[in-house]
C-alpha cells in the first residue's frame, strides 16, 4: 500500500463517520423532540386588544437528554397584531423564557413550561406604576439674594 492510498482511506473513513454521526444526532433530535405551537393573546387591564408589543421568546432547554453537547438555541422576536396575537411557529417542549416589552405598559416576563400540541396564554398588560421615591421630598431652593 502506498502513503498516499493509507491517508486517503483514513480521511474517507474520519468523513464517513462524521457525516454518520451527524445523521444520527439529526435523526435523535427529530425523534425525540415534540414541538408545541404557541399563541400569546395581550390585552390591557380593561380587556382592549395591546397592539404592537414586542413579545421575545427564548427557549430555556428540554427535559431531553439528546443535546450531545451542543446547546439548541431558539430566540424569536415577534410584534403583536391589531387584535394583541403573536403567533409562534413551533417550538420544542421544554421551559421558555417569554418577554412582553410595549411602551404604554408595564413589562411582563415569565418563565414557562410547554407541552402539548397547541398553547394559548392570555395576558393582561399593567400600566406603568407612578414613580416611588424612598426619601422625602426636597425643599424648594431660596430666592437668589440681590
Amino acid at each position: 500500500m502506498t502513503p498516499c492510498k493509507s491517508l486517503r482511506d483514513n480521511q474517507g473513513m474520519k468523513t464517513r463517520r462524521f457525516f454518520l454521526a451527524s445523521a444520527l444526532s439529526t435523526a435523535l433530535l427529530t425523534a425525540a423532540t415534540e414541538k408545541t405551537a404557541l399563541k400569546v393573546v395581550l390585552k390591557n387591564q380593561y380587556g382592549k386588544p395591546v397592539e404592537n408589543a414586542a413579545v421575545i421568546l427564548d427557549f430555556l432547554g428540554s427535559h431531553n437528554v439528546t443535546k450531545l453537547g451542543k446547546r439548541n438555541k431558539i430566540h424569536w422576536e415577534l410584534r403583536s397584531n391589531q387584535e394583541g396575537i403573536a403567533s409562534f411557529p413551533p417550538v420544542p417542549e421544554g421551559t421558555v423564557q417569554l418577554q412582553v416589552i410595549t411602551q404604554k405598559y408595564q413589562t411582563y416576563g415569565d418563565k414557562i413550561e410547554l407541552a402539548g400540541a397547541e398553547k394559548t396564554l392570555e395576558i393582561t398588560l399593567n400600566p406603568p406604576q407612578k414613580q416611588y421615591s424612598a426619601h422625602p421630598p426636597l425643599k424648594p431652593a431660596d430666592a437668589p439674594k440681590q
